[in-house]
């Protein structure tokens, strides 16, 4: 190797050796800047500049009645997020304050969970022992007064508010992103829903207001307002213990199906929520968003009722409950305010309309109702589905069933007469209700008459010859006593009056007396108006059975049907129902079945029969039978109308159990406009004017 060659190898070593110090001590020299000169203040800023994730709120499932008209859907609406920022604290009062005043301005609300009023100061917290937890949650003495509670959040604040009103509007705030969890990653939401104008001004004011973001959610609607409550049900607030026990799958402030199909079907009809990444600046203001993760709507339900015809029907109730109070029918108010309804086809099952009266406005649970709702709510137990959650005493409604088992035994053939005459001689002497009216009884009579003419006397003599379990037998075949299996929460059992009943609840033998009661339908007897329906299914279809369904179908976010198997797996499972709710055919003679409808067809369409007074100038023919049950309070009479329409071709049973009626008569009336509504007979005639007549038009 020659001298000069290895001289310059050296000097390059060397220079390259000396050029990696010095970029080594340039990044040490960076680095210790960063860390320790200038790192608390660059930890700080970053942290800042952090890229916060919020949550994508998915939209709920629509729920939709049988042709599509949506029930419960959701709309996209503006919500205010606050995030903690990097400002002190009396700017963070003083932004919050101008935001509710932009908001109220535009009549939007804050999200105000304190329960602490001023202007006077009290508690909203009615039980003292609530007040005293809240107040030890919260860090205030437990023995403060209103008051002084207010004035101890309002340091902890640092609220320097002379005004009392504004001071808890922003106490409010603060309060929500205490119990929130309110950080810089963790936003707390302020307002909800609010209008386009104020969304608009915040976004572009958004300088004023640090730490704001302005995000689009699904809000939970009901177009047609309260109708179907008691069938779709409500949303409300996801309460701790349920969060505490599905984190996987809600957050803290969603909302969770509490009634209705919105309880049932709560899995399919929850989306999966999305996220959404924002960055930030020091000062709070925004500089960048963008969805990460897409939210996926939940599953559409589609139900088998018929909106309109629901409509109808509720109004039906409401107008017939009216009329009764009022006196209208037999000029005699009575103390009538609540009842239920049930249309279902006679074929499938399927419920086209069910009411119950009075209603509430599921809307008003979704963020929280109001005290002095909640209290007129419960005072007329308006949450309560009277259709599947009341049991009630069937009154003469029960006789078609007491019919089949004597018919069925033998020991009745359709050509057997009974003699009306008076008291009847056995057990404790009962008489027909026509005797009490009038004194004499309603003479010889075969089970057809007795069915139209309601004749208590014929029936003492069925429960006599047949006996009570030979009754109770053709009771449970006919689906009374145990649940339909409807897809809704709460519904009941009911009672089949019978000698096993007695013993395993009361431990006493039974009474001939209470055979004659049971055979009129007294007793222990007690149906849900859901199971009357069903029973009346199958008397209208030839004694085949049906299964009770409300669920058409569920589609999901792509189109794809969900399984019905899979559906009813769930449903079951969810409500604990199994096969004890399932009816068999009747499987009993068609010449018992044709001897109780003609008996039924006469009740409306005969002049002496019970609701022909009701029924004689509809435009169609039905069969039915009304039912006037006793209460075991004085002067309170049950009206039951169970029917079906038409007469000849059966597609729909209708029933309709009014509480304190005075008669079932009297509760036939909203029968008959359900089946006008039903057949299209309250359509005015629409008559074409075919005349033209010139005219000229003016474009203003």
């Amino acid at each position: 190797m020659k001298p000069n060659t290895s001289r310059n190898e050296r000097i390059r070593y060397n220079l390259l050796t000396i050029l990696i110090f010095i970029v080594g001590f340039i990044l040490l020299a960076q680095l210790f800047n960063l860390q320790i000169i200038h790192g608390k203040e660059y930890l700080e800023t970053s942290n800042t500049r952090l890229t916060r994730q919020s949550t994508v709120k998915a939209a709920r499932g629509n729920i939709t009645d049988n042709v599509g008209n949506n029930l419960v859907t959701t709309k996209m609406g503006f919500s205010l997020e606050l995030y903690k920022t990097k400002i002190d604290v009396q700017t963070l009062n003083n932004s919050i304050l101008n935001l509710i005043k932009l908001l109220e301005k535009n009549k939007d609300k804050i999200v105000d969970n304190l329960p602490l009023k001023v202007n006077p100061y009290k508690f909203e917290q009615e039980k003292e022992e609530d007040q005293k937890n809240w107040k030890i949650e919260n860090g205030i003495d437990e023995n403060a007064t209103a008051e002084e509670a207010f004035n101890s959040l309002k340091e902890k604040y640092e609220i320097q508010i002379e005004d009392v009103e504004d001071a808890r509007k922003v106490m409010a705030v603060r309060y929500e992103a205490t119990i929130e969890g309110f950080s810089n990653i963790k936003p707390i939401t302020i307002s909800k829903d609010i209008s386009r104008k104020s969304a608009n001004q915040v976004k572009e004011q958004g300088d004023k207001f640090p730490g704001t973001s302005l995000i689009t959610e699904p809000v939970i609607e009901y177009p047609y307002g309260s109708l179907a409550s008691h069938l779709l049900g409500y949303v409300g607030m996801i309460n701790e213990e349920e969060y505490k026990e599905n984190e996987d799958t809600y957050k803290m402030n969603d909302v969770i199906g509490r009634d209705g199909i919105q309880y049932t079907l709560e899995e399919y009809l929850k989306g999966q929520d999305g996220i959404r990444q924002i960055d930030m600046a020091v000062d709070g203001t925004i500089t960048e968003e963008c969805i990460s993760e897409e939210a996926i709507a939940g599953d559409n339900v589609a139900l088998t009722i018929d909106a309109n015809l629901q409509k109808k029907v509720e109004e039906a109730l409401q107008k017939n409950i009216k009329k009764i109070a009022s006196g209208d029918y037999d000029n005699k108010k009575y103390d009538c305010k609540a009842g239920a309804a049930v249309v279902m086809n006679v074929k499938t099952g399927e419920v086209l309309a069910l009411a119950s009266y009075p209603n509430y406005e599921p809307e008003l649970m979704i963020e929280g109702i109001s005290q002095e709702k909640l209290k007129e709510y419960e005072k007329g137990s308006n949450f309560h589905n009277r259709a599947i959650s009341s049991a009630y005493a069937p009154g003469s409604t029960f006789k078609m069933v007491a019919a089949t088992a004597a018919l069925e035994t033998g020991k009745f053939t359709t050509s057997t007469l009974v003699n009306d005459n008076g008291p009847y001689p056995r057990g404790h002497n009962p008489v027909c209700w026509i005797y009490s009216d009038h004194h004499y009884g309603h003479g010889y009579l075969n089970i057809s008459d007795a069915i139209k003419h309601s004749c208590n006397y014929f029936f003492y003599e069925v429960g006599y010859r047949v006996g009570i379990d030979k009754i109770a037998d053709y009771a449970y075949r006919y689906g009374l006593g145990k649940k339909t299996g409807i897809e809704l929460s709460g519904e009941v059992p009911g009672i089949v009056a019978s000698t096993e009943y007695k013993k395993q609840t009361y431990n006493e033998e039974w009474q001939l007396g209470e055979t004659l009661s049971a055979a009129i339908g007294q007793s222990y007897n007690s149906y849900t108006p859901i199971q009357m329906a069903r029973y009346i299914c199958m008397i209208a279809n030839g004694g085949k059975s049906v299964d009770v369904s409300v669920i058409k179908s569920i589609t999901d976010a792509n189109g794809n049907m969900i399984p019905k198997n899979e559906i009813e797996e769930k449903v079951n499972q969810k409500l604990g129902i199994d096969n004890s709710t399932k009816t068999e055919d009747l499987n009993i003679k068609k010449e018992t079945l044709n001897a109780i409808i003609k008996g039924m067809k006469g009740v409306t369409s005969e002049a002496d029969g019970t609701a022909y007074y009701v029924f004689d100038d509809l435009e169609i023919t039905i069969a039915g039978k009304t039912g006037s049950a006793e209460t075991g309070i004085d002067d309170k009479i049950n009206g039951w109308f169970t029917g079906f329409a038409p007469y000849n071709n059966p597609e729909i049973a209708v029933v309709v159990l009014i509480e304190n009626a005075g008669s079932g008569g009297n509760a036939a009336w909203a029968a008959k406009d359900i089946i006008k509504e039903y057949f299209g007979m309250n359509s005015k005639k629409v008559v074409e004017n075919v005349t033209a007549i010139p005219s000229t038009q003016i474009n203003n």
